[in-house]
Order: C-alpha cells, then structure tokens, then sequence
C-alpha cells in the first residue's frame, strides 16, 4: 500500500519528534549530571529512590541526635573523672585525720577542706550542656542538689527524676545513655552514698572523733568504688555512641550511593545516547531531504 503524503508526513514528524526527545533527554542527563530528573525518566524506579531519600533523611536525623548525646556523655564522664580525682583526696585526707599525732585544731583544718570537696561534688551534680542539667534525669531543667554546710545534713533531697532518656542505633534499636546525681552520688545502696561517706568524715573530723574517723574512712573507701563504677558505665555509653555514629556514617554513605546508582548519570552511555540520536536525526532529515525531490511519476512506477 502506498501512503501518500500526509500519511508520510505525519509518520516523519513523529519519528523526528521521539529522536528530538532522546536527543533532549541526553543532553539534559549531560548537562545535568542526572539520569532522572522528572518521573518519566524513569517512572518504575521513583519509588525505590524515594523510599531511599527518606531513609537517608531518617539516618541523618538519627546521625544528629546521636552528635548531641556524644557530647552530653562525654561531659557526664569528664564530670565524673573529676569526681573520682576528688574522692582520691578526700581518701588522702581520711588518712592524715585518722594519724593519732594529730590534735583537734589539725583535724578541724582537714574537715574544712573536706567541706570544700563536699560542695565541689555537689556541684558535678549540676553539670549541663545547652542548658540541660545531664543529672537530673526526665526533669533536666532542675538542679539536682543544693548544699548548705550549716545544716547537720548538707545536701538536699534529690530534686530530679528517674531518667528515661535513651538514643536510637541506626540499626532501630535503642539504647540508655545517662544515670541520675542520686545513681551516681547518692545511692542509698549501704557504703554506695558518696556525699553521705564525705559528710560523715567531714563531721567526723571536726569532732576530732577517731573511732568515726575510721568508720568513715570505710564509706569513703566504699562509695570511691561505687563512683568508679558509674564511670565506667559512662565509659561503655562513649563506646555505644561512637559505634552508632560510625554506622550512621556507613550507612549514609551506603544510601548516598543507592542514590547516586539510581538517578545519577552514566556520563558513558549518555554520550552514547547522544551520538546516536544525532546521528539517527541527520539520517532521518537526510531520507526525508531525499523523498521531498521525489515526482507523482515516482509513485507511478
């Protein structure tokens, strides 16, 4: 069957048409850097990408949040290094009270500066980041402890909460990452109580009481370890976080380069669109060029 020539026509400017947009699609993808740039490009692969795009938002979140938590554990246990330091010298002076060359004037010297450690221990206990005091469990907003070296029992009643705080894994598991001041400084556990080991040894002292002198020294001993202890679990909450932030980075790198695979360019192949549109276009226009010389007397044959 012969078409005549507006059937022909219109099947040229058709053909010339999708080689024009092959044509613009690689050049775009060229230009660009990316293969998919709008939902035709690849209509069966924009739901994975955006599946993907979301977990790496999810990811970097988590990345964030973790960022804050390092820094707020970091700070706890630098607090609590502190901590420990002063409870090796309230232990140096638990030793010098308890030498019995000593007379009441030397010992009442020495439970002055007990005093003094007391009130920079209860000051730890107010240690804050970005205005969250880091031992004060849920109620971060509150001064975990007040001291007042007049009264027979110094220190106040724990004014935080119990500490609920945890931290996700990239992984979608979650994990603890602080203690509350009463936890670490005032575990009513027998011989775990670091403020009450001090302040018993600071009255103590000033009593010029040996026999409670010693007694004490057997507290300061006790609650040293205990501290000890809680360091140590903000030790394993550092190595916690610095696992986690490691893996949000694999995995943001790993989700980067799903991406990438998906709506990135393969600069290679579209050259090679390109070439061949341009190429297939000049021999279309080049057949086309060649008919439109054709006569009625051509079809006649």
């Amino acid at each position: 069957m012969i078409q005549g020539p507006d059937a022909r026509a219109d099947r040229f400017l058709t053909d010339l048409a999708a080689i024009t947009r092959r044509i613009e699609r690689a050049q775009n993808q060229i230009t660009s850097g990316r293969r998919l740039n709008q939902v035709s490009d690849a209509p069966d692969e924009v739901s994975r990408l955006l599946q993907i795009r979301a977990e790496l938002s999810s990811t970097e979140q988590i990345h964030f949040n973790l960022g804050r938590v390092q820094t707020e554990v970091d700070s706890a246990e630098q607090a609590l290094q502190h901590g420990v330091l002063l409870m090796d010298r309230v232990s140096v002076l638990a030793a010098q009270g308890a030498n019995g060359t000593l007379g009441a004037s030397e010992r009442r010297s020495i439970s002055v500066e007990v005093g003094t450690l007391l009130e920079q221990l209860v000051n730890l206990t107010g240690t804050a980041v970005e205005g969250r005091y880091l031992f004060s469990g849920d109620a971060d907003q509150t001064v975990p402890y007040q001291l007042n070296l007049n009264l027979y029992n110094p220190f106040s009643a724990y004014q935080g909460s119990t500490s609920t705080r945890q931290v996700q894994h990239p992984s979608g598991q979650r994990f603890s990452v602080a203690l509350t001041a009463d936890q670490i400084f005032d575990d009513p556990t027998p011989g775990n109580s670091v403020f009450q080991a001090v302040n018993d040894l600071r009255q103590a002292l000033a009593a010029d009481d040996p026999a409670a002198i010693n007694q004490a020294m057997t507290l300061v001993r006790s609650s040293s370890a205990h501290l000890n202890n809680q360091l140590a679990y903000y030790g394993t909450v550092q190595n916690q976080v610095r696992e986690a932030l490691d893996s949000s980075s694999s995995k943001e790198l790993q989700l980067h380069q799903q991406i990438s695979n998906i709506q990135d360019t393969d600069l290679a192949s579209a050259i090679l669109e390109l070439n061949n549109a341009q190429l297939q276009q000049r021999a279309t226009l080049s057949a086309e060029g060649q008919r439109s010389r054709e006569t009625l007397f051509n079809y006649l044959r």
